[in-house]
C-alpha cells in the first residue's frame, strides 16, 4: 500500500469512529478540543443537517395530496407540544411533576423531534437561562443570527451534554440509556411515515397518498419546519417584540411566535418565571401548551402545575 491509499484508509477509518462516536453521543467525541476548537462547526453533522434540508425538495417528485400536507401540520403540531411541553417545561424547569414511566416516554417522544435527547436539551438550556444573552449563552442573539438560530448546536464545543446542569435527571439510567441511541425514535417515525402512508395507499386510494409521499411531507418536511418553529424562539424572540418585564436579557413576548409555538413566544414572560408551567401569564395570551397540559392534568398523566405568584402577576398588569 502506497502513501496515498494508506492516507485514504487512515481519513476513511477516522470518518468511520467519529460518525460511530457520534451516533452514540459519546460525551468525548470530539476530544481535546481548543477554544477554538469548540467554537468550529462540525462538517460531518452540518453535512447531514444540510442534505436532511435538501432531500425536501423530493417533494417535487411525489404526488401531490392535500391528506399529507394535513398530516404535515398535524405532525408538526403535535411534536412542537413534545418540545414545549415536555423537553422545555418538564425536562428543563420542572414546571410540573409526573410519574417516572410518564416520564420515559416523555423523553421518547420528544426524541421524534429530532432534537436530540432530553438531557443534552435540557442542560443547554438551563444554561440559556443561567447566562442569557452574554458570552457564555449558548445560543446568544449577540454572536449573530445564525449561530442562535442554528449554528450554535453544531458547533463542536455544544455536542455534549452539559452533565453538571441535569445533575436530577442524570440519575435515571433510562434517560441515559435513551440519551445515547436518541436518533432512534426519530428514524422510527420516519419509517412510520413510511408505512402509514403504504397504508393509506392501498386501503384509501381516493386520498392520493403514497408511502413516499408522507415520508417526505410527514417526516421530511414536518421535521424541518418544526426545527426552525422551535429555533425562532432563540432567535427572533430575543430581538423582535415587547417586553412587559424588566429581565436582565433581551427577551420579548411576540404573538406571532406564540401561535407558531403552541405558547413559547411569550417569552419575556418566561425569562421572568421559568418555573411556571404556563407561558401566556394572562387569560388573553394564548398558549396551547398550557391547555394540554392542564388536559393532561384533569386525566392524571401530570400533576402539580406550578402556577405564576401573584406578585408576578402585579408586576406585569397593564404593562
Amino acid at each position: 500500500m502506497n502513501n496515498t491509499e494508506h492516507e485514504t484508509t487512515r481519513r476513511t477509518e477516522h470518518l468511520s469512529s467519529r460518525f460511530l462516536r457520534w451516533l452514540i453521543n459519546d460525551p468525548s467525541f470530539p476530544d481535546n478540543l481548543t477554544e477554538t476548537g469548540k467554537q468550529e462547526v462540525d462538517r460531518l453533522r452540518l453535512t447531514m443537517y444540510l442534505v436532511f434540508h435538501g432531500l425536501c425538495l423530493t417533494v417535487l417528485l411525489v404526488p401531490f395530496s392535500w391528506t399529507a400536507v394535513g398530516l404535515c401540520l398535524f405532525f408538526y403540531l403535535t411534536r412542537m407540544f413534545f418540545i414545549t411541553a415536555f423537553y422545555h417545561r418538564y425536562f428543563s424547569h420542572k414546571s410540573f411533576d409526573a410519574g417516572r414511566i410518564v416520564t420515559f416516554c416523555m423523553a421518547v417522544l420528544g426524541c421524534t423531534t429530532g432534537q436530540r435527547g432530553p438531557l443534552w436539551w435540557a442542560s443547554h438550556h438551563r444554561q440559556h437561562h443561567l447566562t442569557s444573552d452574554t458570552g457564555d449563552d449558548p445560543h446568544s442573539p449577540g454572536t449573530g443570527f445564525l449561530n442562535s438560530h442554528m449554528l450554535w448546536f453544531l458547533r463542536k464545543g455544544n455536542f455534549g451534554t452539559m452533565q453538571s446542569r441535569v445533575r436530577d435527571w442524570m440519575k435515571f439510567p433510562e434517560l441515559r440509556w435513551l440519551e445515547r441511541f436518541d436518533w432512534v425514535p426519530f428514524l422510527l417515525f420516519g419509517a412510520g411515515c413510511l408505512a402509514f402512508g403504504n397504508y393509506l395507499e392501498t386501503s384509501r386510494p381516493e386520498l392520493q397518498v403514497t408511502g413516499m409521499s408522507l415520508l417526505v411531507w410527514g417526516f421530511l418536511i414536518s421535521t424541518v419546519l418544526l426545527w426552525h418553529g422551535t429555533y425562532t424562539i432563540n432567535s427572533f424572540a430575543h430581538q423582535f417584540g415587547s417586553r412587559r418585564f424588566a429581565t436582565v436579557d433581551d427577551s420579548r413576548n411576540n404573538f406571532l411566535l406564540a401561535l407558531l409555538t403552541l405558547g413559547e413566544g411569550w417569552h419575556n414572560n418566561h425569562h421572568r418565571y421559568p418555573n411556571s408551567t404556563r407561558q401566556g401569564f394572562y387569560w388573553w395570551e394564548i398558549d396551547i401548551s398550557y391547555y394540554v397540559i392542564r388536559l393532561l392534568s384533569m386525566f392524571g398523566i401530570v400533576d402539580n402545575l406550578k402556577p405564576v405568584p401573584a406578585s408576578v402577576y402585579r408586576e406585569g398588569m397593564g404593562k
